[in-house]
């Protein structure tokens, strides 16, 4: 038995009355799971708690010679309140599940990164302030995780940042490069924590040009990386 906190990155209809959903857990990392009748009229589970984004506590079945294990238990650990209320909010959330979904899908234990993500999710449905910026901040904060984060300091002597290497120079490189104003911004959201990142000031332009840069960078440093879908829609939403 393993009884661990997750979060739903996907699900799938199985059969008649089951689902197939992955799990990012905090106890093994991303783990695939089949809860059987689910769908059916006297379930006592609901369907509703492996819909994606949601925060669980889970007891499953385990065993380390199956991709595919069984899930017994499965409870709310954090109950959404403007989420699922707010077109900002469910936008940008849809958005890190979907790069959370293709990232971390060789994942291990990684209980720190576990952290991170739970709480990014956390701090997006609470937060009083603007979250316009959340997942620009996201973005530049899960790179330190996955091995690639920006490296050195934006100044006037290295005031453009290469895609490619992942440090700031000092000259605009030929390609795959953010010039002084998006290197600069970057620079703010490395040492910027998620829960002050409205207070960077970034119009609608410049952060979809910031955006846009950044799918880049992960593209340019996770092999065979599949293209991230859900930040067109994000565009609309945020204008």
């Amino acid at each position: 038995m393993l009884k661990t906190r997750g979060i739903v990155l996907r699900s799938f209809k199985y059969a008649e009355t089951s689902i197939i959903t992955e799990i990012f857990t905090e106890a093994q990392g991303v783990k695939k799971y089949i809860i059987s009748g689910v769908r059916a009229k006297k379930s006592k589970v609901s369907a509703g708690l492996l819909q994606v984004m949601s925060l669980v506590e889970i007891v499953a079945y385990d065993r380390e010679d199956r991709d595919l294990n069984r899930l017994k238990e499965i409870k709310p650990a954090h109950i959404y309140q403007r989420i699922p209320f707010e077109i900002k909010r469910s936008g940008i959330g849809l958005f890190i599940v979907e790069v959370a979904q293709k990232c971390l899908s060789q994942t291990e234990q990684n209980e720190d990164l576990f952290d991170f993500l739970y709480h990014t999710f956390e701090w997006l449905d609470k937060s009083p302030h603007s979250v316009v910026n959340i997942h620009l901040c996201f973005l530049v904060k899960l790179s330190q995780f996955l091995g690639f984060a920006p490296s050195g300091d934006c100044t006037s002597g290295t005031p453009f940042f290469d895609l490619q290497e992942g440090n700031f120079v000092d000259a605009l490189p030929i390609k795959y490069a953010l010039d002084e104003a998006a290197s600069r911004l970057l620079a703010q959201l490395c040492t910027t924590p998620i829960e002050q990142s409205h207070e960077i000031i970034i119009n609608n332009a410049a952060r979809a040009h910031l955006l846009k840069a950044l799918l880049t960078y992960y593209q340019l440093h996770i092999e065979h990386l599949s293209e991230i879908q859900a930040h067109l829609i994000l565009r609309e939403v945020l204008k």
